[in-house]
């Protein structure tokens, strides 16, 4: 917001919402995960990375609910994927690019950069790496996943590259993901007990698991997040 009161627009929201970014990173995030995600770090546990791009991507502004989210920029996207069904784990789910860590790679930001390469065709050149937020534990596939803010500066062309792994990848706006229309929960039965964690849904897109854990976390830690009505459930 400006010191008016009015939502953030133009240049200075572009600047502003990187700076929100820059100064989570600095300060890092408390994930507040339930025991029920606690895995055991061993050998069999695998290091992994996903890009959080964030960036002004096309002049076309959010179809959030007019004035229902003044604390997010109009035009402030998020890049995802759906992955393919036929995967072994979190197959068909909306996801962030990325994957596991290479003996080549140089810690997880060069890890994100080169599975979003390799998985969406993302020229890595035109995207700023803003930090590393703490790893979240996986334990449905055993991975230790480290979040990876990143800023576009210069977008370029994304597409599916193997479809093996990928079938879609698309730009969904920030004010869509924190309009309270389209925030939800999906309930899990763990060890007799329900637990429940954030889901998406916006058009025909439901984001739930790992990445809506994450996108949750971030609205509600920089500040974009609004009242929503908690009870409300959606099937994954």
């Amino acid at each position: 917001m400006t010191a008016s009161g009015a939502p953030r627009t133009g240049e200075g929201a572009r600047r502003d919402a990187r700076a929100d970014l820059v100064e989570l990173c600095a300060r890092g995030v408390d994930w507040r995960l339930d025991a029920s995600r606690t895995i055991t770090l061993g050998p069999a546990t695998r290091p992994a990375a996903v890009l959080v791009l964030f960036g002004r991507l096309d002049d076309a502004p959010s179809d959030a609910s007019p004035g229902a989210v003044p604390s997010v920029p109009a035009d402030l996207d998020v890049l995802l994927q759906r992955r393919a069904g036929t995967l072994g784990h979190h197959a068909g789910q909306v996801a962030f690019p990325g994957g596991r860590l290479e003996p080549t790679d140089d810690g997880p930001a060069a890890c994100a950069l080169r599975e979003a390469n390799e998985e969406v065709g993302l020229d890595i050149t035109g995207v700023e790496v803003l930090g590393t937020l703490a790893p979240l534990p996986v334990p449905v596939s055993d991975h230790l996943v480290t979040p990876v803010p990143a800023w576009w500066t210069r977008p370029s062309r994304v597409a599916a590259v193997d479809h093996a792994e990928t079938v879609d990848v698309f730009r969904i706006g920030v004010a869509d993901l924190a309009d309270p229309a389209n925030r939800a929960s999906v309930e899990h039965r763990r060890a007799g007990s329900v637990v429940r964690t954030p889901a998406f849904v916006v058009g025909d897109v439901t984001v739930w698991g790992f990445t809506a854990i994450v996108l949750a976390r971030l609205l509600d830690e920089v500040g974009w997040s609004v009242p929503w009505d908690t009870r409300r459930t959606v099937e994954p």
